[in-house]
């Protein structure tokens, strides 16, 4: 109680004027159009947080599943093999920031299995160094990933995959290759049959429907190679990729080709990135009409308050003091507002799987269906920096939306607002 009664009288007027509003009809509709404000504020910083927070998840959950299959780095020889590979995989791992490499091959070519044909990544791996640089092995939900053994032509496809062409275990897949032989008839597509002896799931539908692994003896007796195509790198963090994919480039001998992981998908995180933005414009839209309901709020004040203003400015109250009450008012709505918005965002966040499937039991509905979707559920990734933003920007648009009511305030002339009085 002293710290209030401490406080200059600008901040007591303005504090008693934010909690008043019981004596008289026309103060209690004043107070509930104050209350509506801070609601809007509040239930616009809290959807704002929800929502890039989602966005932030979505993000995070795609990208790590993506990563589960993609390697952070791949380098290749500008020759179009890699014969050394062994001694570049050294001189790769000499770096810090390398902790796995292995070798790959890798084409584009149609299954086929009976008349069901899907175009499919194949990716020549050897299993025993693929765990250093995906987590391919250890999604292997049937059969195993370590059958892929050289001249067996094993392969191990993606779940979504095998249910497209009706392949179980054991069974035969034939894989055509675009690189065909000169034959008296044409040229006719290069084939092979393969057996299934194991099915992944990623969690992630582009590459669960696309992609199939073989062993890298058999993908180069395919491709008529003498060495793989080059090296899969990953690196103990992933997000300094291009950085340590330059210095890799520099500091390995021949004159290889460098190619990170935020390259190969720059069109879907520029894309996000973008969604991100614009949903911030436009959430931010929503606590602008709210801060800015702030302005009728403090018109209607100041219109009820002209006998007060009077009386203060015969005590000597300066113009700017009278300024200064209103926007203290202004902005204690709008502050009070915004820490309501960041708790209520904050928790729902925080908690969103928990709320949505909570949501989608009660009425029986999937928002996210995972043959649409890259994922199936509503992920959540609350970072505080963007908190401190939304709660910064709703401040600054409450704070603006006080200026013209508090300048009019201070233009009230005491002789003629006393004059009916």
């Amino acid at each position: 109680m002293s710290i209030i009664q401490n406080l200059p009288f600008e901040w007591l007027v303005g504090l008693r004027y934010t909690r008043a509003g019981r004596r008289s009809g026309r103060n209690s509709f004043i107070s509930f159009i104050s209350l509506i404000s801070m609601a809007g504020i509040g239930l616009g910083v809290a959807a704002l947080i929800v929502v890039l927070s989602v966005m932030n998840g979505f993000q995070k959950e795609v990208t790590d599943r993506m990563l589960s299959v993609l390697a952070h780095v791949e380098v290749f020889d500008a020759r179009g093999a890699m014969p050394n590979w062994i001694a570049a995989a050294a001189e790769a791992r000499r770096n810090p920031e390398v902790k796995g490499a292995a070798p790959f091959v890798e084409t584009q070519g149609m299954l086929v299995r009976d008349d069901v044909l899907r175009p499919t990544i194949i990716r020549g791996v050897l299993p025993e160094q693929e765990p250093n640089v995906s987590d391919v092995a250890s999604q292997v939900k049937r059969g195993s990933f370590n059958a892929l053994q050289p001249g067996s032509y094993n392969i191990v496809l993606g779940i979504e995959l095998a249910r497209a062409l009706h392949v179980n275990l054991g069974e035969k897949v034939t894989l055509a290759l675009a690189q065909g032989q000169a034959t008296p008839a044409g040229v006719l597509p290069r084939m092979r049959s393969f057996t299934v002896t194991g099915i992944f799931e990623a969690g992630h539908n582009e590459f669960d429907s696309a992609l199939a692994f073989v062993h890298i003896t058999d993908a180069e007796k395919l491709l008529r190679l003498d060495a793989p195509s080059g090296l899969r790198l990953r690196l103990v963090d992933m997000h300094r990729a291009p950085q340590v994919a330059q210095d890799l480039k520099r500091s390995m001998s021949g004159d290889l080709i460098m190619r990170d992981w935020s390259k190969l998908n720059a069109n879907w995180f520029a894309a996000v990135q973008t969604e991100k933005r614009m949903m911030f414009i436009i959430l931010t839209l929503i606590i602008a009409v709210a801060a800015f309901n702030l302005v009728s709020t403090l018109v209607m004040t100041v219109t009820d308050k002209q006998a007060d203003i009077a009386i203060l400015r015969t005590l000597g109250a300066s113009p700017r003091s009278i300024m200064k009450i209103f926007m203290i008012q202004g902005a204690l709505v709008g502050i009070l507002g915004t820490m309501l918005g960041v708790a209520g965002g904050v928790l729902v966040a925080l908690n969103v799987d928990v709320i949505v499937p909570f949501i989608e039991h009660l009425l029986g509905v999937q928002f996210l269906s995972k043959d649409i979707y890259y994922i199936s559920a509503v992920p959540s990734d609350l970072r505080w920096p963007d908190v401190f933003k939304i709660g910064g920007v709703a401040v600054v648009l409450a704070f603006v939306a006080t200026i013209y009511p508090s300048w009019w305030a201070a233009r009230v002339k005491p002789a003629e607002a006393l004059r009916y009085e």
